[in-house]
């Protein structure tokens, strides 16, 4: 009896250490990926400047002020008593508004509101300029590179916005600049306001033709290298889509605008970029999904509101647009291809002039050196 008495009592003590072991490896697992997250993420500390907070929440803001439009939007559906006068603004905005067409909406005041200084200062971003543009002729600013498909912070900074740092008018007075973006972009409600009040207008050939026919001194900003270039853009590169790209300098000739390049150092490295070179799976389905909409979804990444590594914010670093010297063509109703492939060539060669003067200096970091890809 006391044989199997004590059997029993080491089969108990066994089962109750055996228990104890996998409650312990229920309860510690989940917590191992945790803290293995918790460690990686680089949190930001409690105490920050009350001007960083607030150049944080700014982008922030316009990081997810084409989502916040839509909600808006949809809650003032949710309200009966707003029918008529939402179905008012849907009909004025799909036929009857052309102002996306004419940039006839940029408002200076909004322009030069405080929000857009802390914007620019977040990165920093800033305008460095080669020389005077007088303004008795019109422009077409070429802006390299495009960066993610949420990007152009730098662009939106020097030409959207009349920042301290960004000041475009100040550097070039009597200059009106359009920053250019997809018409689709303008059938979204609320958010067509704030960004035709910034200036910025559809890049339709007829919204390019009616704002450089407008008079002197009408500029608009064209994102040469569109949905496909920002498939490439990755921090520490400059591949640039540029080689086939000639409708924008045909339509500086046909209106007698003067081209100006500008390369944005920096654009491309406040986001990560998810491997997708030619070839994977994941470059198909982007290029696929290119071809259906007219543009893309790069799966970048960045930091975080609360954190420095992880989220959909753009990271803290510098940018510097530089604007440089203008290509002078010879107004041409009907350009032929040599002459357009002809002043392509001079801005390329501008162009390149730029980032060997100041990759040194704005550049540092740089992996490799600037490409004409495609």
């Amino acid at each position: 009896m006391d044989k199997g008495h004590d059997m029993t009592a080491l089969s108990r003590t066994i089962s109750a250490s055996s228990l104890r072991g996998r409650l312990t490896k229920l309860t510690g697992a989940p917590l191992r990926p945790v803290a293995a997250l918790h460690a990686s993420i680089n949190f930001v500390p409690t105490k920050i400047p009350r001007k960083r907070r607030l150049q944080m929440m700014v982008v922030a803001v316009w990081s997810v002020l084409l989502v916040m439009s839509c909600f808006v939007f949809l809650m003032l559906c949710s309200i009966p008593a707003l029918w008529p006068f939402l179905v008012m603004y849907l009909i004025w905005i799909f036929c009857i508004d052309k102002s996306p067409a004419y940039g006839n909406r940029l408002a200076p005041w909004f322009r030069s509101l405080k929000i857009w200084q802390y914007f620019a200062e977040y990165y920093p971003a800033s305008l460095l300029k080669e020389c005077d543009l007088p303004a008795d002729r019109p422009y077409v600013f070429g802006y390299h590179p495009h960066g993610s498909l949420v990007s152009l912070q730098g662009a939106l900074a020097t030409f959207a916005t009349e920042g301290e740092s960004t000041g475009f008018s100040k550097a070039f007075p009597g200059i009106k600049p359009h920053l250019l973006t997809l018409t689709n972009n303008f059938n979204i409600p609320l958010y067509r306001e704030v960004i035709m009040a910034l200036g910025i207008s559809s890049v339709s050939r007829e919204s390019c033709s009616n704002i450089l026919s407008s008079g002197p001194g009408q500029a608009i900003t064209i994102v040469v290298g569109g949905a496909a270039e920002s498939l490439s853009a990755r921090p520490g590169t400059a591949d640039l889509t540029l080689k086939r790209r000639l409708g924008f300098i045909k339509v500086a000739i046909q209106h007698g605008a003067d081209l100006v390049p500008v390369f944005s150092f920096g654009e491309n490295d406040i986001y990560n970029q998810m491997p997708n070179e030619k070839g994977t799976t994941i470059y198909a389905l982007q290029k696929k999904f290119q071809n259906m909409f007219g543009f893309t979804l790069p799966l970048f990444h960045g930091r975080g509101l609360l954190n420095y590594n992880l989220g959909l914010m753009p990271y803290r670093r510098r940018i510097v647009s530089v604007i440089g010297r203008p290509i002078h063509v010879q107004r041409c109703e009907k350009p032929s291809l040599e002459e357009v492939e002809r002043v392509q060539r001079m801005y390329i060669e501008e162009l390149t002039r730029i980032w060997n003067t100041y990759k040194d200096e704005f550049a540092k970091t740089r992996l490799r050196e600037l490409s004409i890809v495609d």
